[in-house]
C-alpha cells in the first residue's frame, strides 16, 4: 500500500515542468525531458550555497529555517544525545542527507534529525539505514512532511519511528512501524515523548524550550 502511494507520488512529481537547480554558474533545470542525474545532483550540491533535495531526477531547493525551527532542532540534539550514550547509535542533524531508493528511483533528503543504529552505516556523507527520523514542521514544509515525506520515509525498511514536531502548536505526532504507522499525538505542558525506537523518553517542554 505504502509503495503504491510512493510510486504515485513520483509520477505526480514528474509532471513539474521546470525547476531551477543551481543558482550559480552552470544553472541546471529539471524538466519532463531533461531530469538531473544523481551524479549531476551530487556534484552541483557540493558547490551550491542552497541545500536541495533530490527525488528521482527532480531537484527542489529547501526553504530557509526560522529561529524557532532551529531552536527545536538544537533542543532535540542536546536532549537526545546524552540518552544515546552507550548505545550503538549515531544522531545527525541538518546537513546530513538521507539516501534511499523509492522503487527504481534514488532519493536524497535532508531530515532535521536522523538516528541510525545500523552496523552497515559506514558512509561519511549519507545515512542509508535510519532507525528514527524527526522533522520540525514549518508553514512552508508541513504538507510535504506530513504527506510526501511520510510515504517516502516509511518505505525505508530500517525505519522504526517517524516524528513530527509542530513549532506552532507545540505538539508532537509520532508514527511507529510496530503499529502500522498509526498516528499518536503528544501535547501538553507536562507531556512526555516516548521514543520506542530508542528506548528513551523526552519532555515536550524540553523539546520546545525557548520557542
Amino acid at each position: 500500500m505504502v509503495l503504491a502511494r510512493c510510486a504515485a507520488l513520483l509520477r505526480r512529481l514528474r509532471l513539474v515542468s521546470s525547476l531551477t537547480f543551481d543558482q550559480g554558474q552552470g544553472v541546471q533545470t529539471a524538466t519532463r525531458s531533461d531530469h538531473v542525474t544523481v551524479e549531476e545532483y551530487l556534484a552541483a550540491e557540493e558547490r551550491s550555497d542552497i541545500r536541495h533535495e533530490y527525488l528521482g531526477g527532480l531537484v527542489y531547493a529547501m526553504a530557509g529555517e526560522t529561529c524557532d525551527h532551529n531552536q527545536i532542532a538544537q533542543n532535540l540534539l542536546l536532549n537526545l544525545s546524552p540518552l544515546l550514550k552507550g548505545k550503538p547509535c549515531k544522531i545527525y542533524i541538518g546537513d546530513i542527507r538521507l539516501n534511499f531508493d523509492l522503487r527504481n528511483d534514488e532519493c536524497y533528503y535532508y531530515p532535521d534529525t536522523v538516528v541510525t543504529c545500523d552496523k552497515r552505516h559506514t558512509d561519511k556523507r549519507f545515512v542509508r539505514y535510519p532507525k528514527l527520523i524527526i522533522e520540525v514542521l514549518s508553514p512552508n514544509t508541513e504538507g510535504v512532511d506530513k504527506r510526501e515525506k511520510f510515504f517516502a520515509y516509511t518505505s525505508v525498511a530500517s525505519l522504526d519511528e517517524y516524528v513530527l514536531v509542530s513549532q506552532a502548536a507545540k505538539e508532537v505526532t509520532v508514527f511507529h512501524r510496530a503499529t502500522g504507522w498509526k498516528t499518536q499525538k503528544v501535547s501538553g505542558a507536562k507531556a512526555k515523548l516516548k521514543l520506542e525506537s530508542m528506548g528513551v523518553t523526552l519532555l515536550l517542554s524540553a523539546i520546545c524550550a525557548g520557542v
